[in-house]
């Protein structure tokens, strides 16, 4: 191990607090270990961590981990629970249903990228698990994708065709559309929170309020046109 990773090994430590807590409920001590655990594989991936360490890390024996989670991927997927249930897309969508119910593009849009930067700034650990995921080619990443991210770009796809449809936004490819609102959010996080990239400096704030307005004014067809449905592209969302 090099010093450096010794460092961040110690500053996860102090991160974790090295949980004293005595004696637990079982459900407690399972919801501690997803704690720590999530620390420990969003800063050294699902390879770099063990076991051992989460349970060290937890202020308890390798055995007890075992007792709750068989398997280190047990408690890996166990995480995408946890995770789930705290901010589930069925709860994202119904939020966003107010909007959609009464035409309010610019609403809904502005809501959405409010909840995702504001997700991922209250919760950065597992915008890294999600990176290091991908990077182990783990099927966490693409789980937690399948469950959840894509109900919600089915939301989003289904009301652009519905906008184009009644001559609101121009015939692009819905799918493309889709991209472009989540990707504007996402890439100010990864800037801001992963790469604490310091070359532009842009609010959440700022975000929050000019991605919308970039958006909208892309998508609104001039006064006068009208859809060309056989233009645009409506396969099926990704």
């Amino acid at each position: 191990m090099t010093r450096g990773d010794d460092r961040s090994r110690k500053d996860v430590t102090n991160r974790t607090a090295v949980f004293d807590e005595g004696r637990m409920s079982s459900e407690e001590r399972r919801k501690q270990l997803i704690r720590v655990a999530l620390t420990l594989f969003s800063k050294h991936g699902f390879c770099g961590t063990t076991t051992k360490e989460i349970a060290r890390m937890a202020g308890v024996n390798e055995a007890i981990v075992f007792r709750h989670f068989p398997s280190k991927e047990t408690l890996y997927s166990a995480i995408l629970d946890y995770k789930a249930n705290e901010a589930g897309s069925e709860d994202w969508i119904d939020d966003l249903r107010q909007f959609t119910d009464s035409n309010d593009d610019e609403g809904l849009i502005q809501a959405l990228i409010k909840r995702i930067v504001d997700h991922h700034r209250k919760d950065r650990d597992f915008l890294r698990l999600m990176f290091y995921s991908a990077l182990e080619d783990h099927t966490l990443a693409q789980r937690f994708r399948d469950k959840h991210v894509t109900p919600l770009h089915k939301f989003l796809r289904d009301y652009i065709i519905k906008r184009q449809r009644e001559g609101a936004f121009a015939g692009f490819s819905p799918n493309a559309v889709v991209r472009a609102i989540i990707a504007l959010p996402l890439y100010h996080s990864m800037v801001k929170w992963l790469f604490e990239f310091k070359s532009l400096d842009v609010t959440d704030a700022d975000a929050i309020d000019t991605f919308p307005k970039l958006l909208i004014d892309g998508l609104r067809k001039p006064p006068g046109k009208h859809p060309n449905p056989k233009k645009s592209s409506h396969k099926k969302a990704e």
